[in-house]
């Protein structure tokens, strides 16, 4: 062992040594026609890359956003979306411009003064005046978006008992959904993973009396125009219940309950008449009828035709079956929304079969 540190104290000693000639010979000063020095040629050729490359970013941006616009998110389909949506165009209008002004004063600034021997460099040890520009400019900004998100926030999880919304239960698995249904009384039972068995699957106390009307569904529907609260439980690891067309995400922690509350304004009939929703449709129909050609060619079953539904996602990667852990959501009137509840048996039914 002794050998060993003394062989290493010797190693780094040279290391050492090594980089002390290297600064050494780094410092000397140098002919200008020495390999180390750039030449005009070198000075000129990183200049003008440097501008090709902003333009490069600019073209990138431009065409990203010319091929790949229709992705994004149709209109909102819930009342608080469109204070999301809001607070996200101002953010994005701050982002852009910001990056597209610092970005070419970036490249210009380094093709401007670029290096050359014909001219020498001033230097400034630190200038009050810009640093408070520079400083308190981004305050002001961050400290604007910042209370404009915080008030947003407040009144999206400001849930008025006055409104008397609809409560529903998330209940997140590895790798699915169920919805509960307060019944009735709008109620929901208590429930405890430790009284999961058979049918029972989401624990609901069978003794308890506002759980005898529960109603448990693998599709969830809700009634356009009334708001709704939806109390989250994960039964195993960390989920996340994102609804993208409703701008509501939040997560599903085993051992608690998440809340979450919004109030549906469009239906699931007239957003599939929504003009980018139809013009997606059209363009996903047409990718699959593409595939199935293919796959009837080669003896497979075809695809079947794309239908837009709202969707419940996970937005956790909580294991190997991540991607298809989702629910259909559907948005419909009030009165086909109590039709259907009706058809749905309760707890009681489920647990006397």
């Amino acid at each position: 062992m002794t050998a060993f540190l003394v062989v290493l104290v010797i190693l780094l000693f040279g290391i050492s040594v090594w980089q002390m000639n290297r600064i050494f010979q780094l410092a000397k000063a140098k002919p200008l026609t020495h390999p180390d020095i750039a030449s005009k040629k070198d000075n000129n050729v990183q200049g003008y890359l440097m501008m090709g490359f902003l333009a490069f970013m600019y073209i990138l941006t431009i065409v990203t956003f010319w091929l790949w616009g229709d992705v994004l998110l149709p209109e909102s389909g819930s009342e608080h979306g469109t204070e999301i949506d809001n607070l996200m165009l101002i953010s994005m209008i701050v982002i852009f411009f910001v990056g597209i002004l610092t970005q070419w004063l970036l490249h210009y600034f380094a093709f401007v003064y670029r290096g050359n021997i014909d001219r020498r460099a001033t230097f400034y040890a630190d200038n009050d005046k810009l640093e408070f520009i520079w400083t308190i400019i981004p305050v002001i900004v961050l400290a604007g978006l910042i209370i404009y998100g915080l008030f947003t926030w407040t009144d999206i999880m400001n849930v008025d008992k006055d409104d008397d919304p609809l409560i529903v239960e998330l209940y997140a698995q590895q790798f699915n959904w169920k919805a509960r249904y307060g019944g009735n009384d709008n109620t929901l039972g208590e429930a405890n993973v430790r009284l999961i068995e058979g049918v029972n699957q989401l624990g609901v106390d069978p003794a308890d009396p506002n759980g005898q009307d529960d109603k448990v569904v693998t599709e969830l529907h809700l009634p356009v125009g009334r708001k709704v609260l939806f109390k989250m439980r994960s039964q195993d690891v960390l989920h996340s219940a994102y609804m993208p067309h409703f701008r509501a995400q939040m997560n599903c922690v085993p051992g608690m309950i998440t809340q979450f509350a919004f109030t549906p304004t469009i239906t699931t009939e007239e957003m599939r008449l929504n003009d980018k929703i139809v013009e997606k449709v059209a363009k996903i129909n047409a990718i699959r009828t593409e595939k199935s050609l293919a796959l009837t060619a080669a003896g497979e079953e075809a695809l079947e035709s794309y239908e837009f539904d709202y969707i419940l996602l996970c937005n956790k990667i909580c294991g190997i079956s991540h991607y298809n852990m989702q629910m259909k959501i559907i948005v419909e009137s009030e009165e086909d929304y109590k039709a259907w509840l009706a058809t749905q048996p309760t707890i009681a039914e489920q647990l006397s079969e």
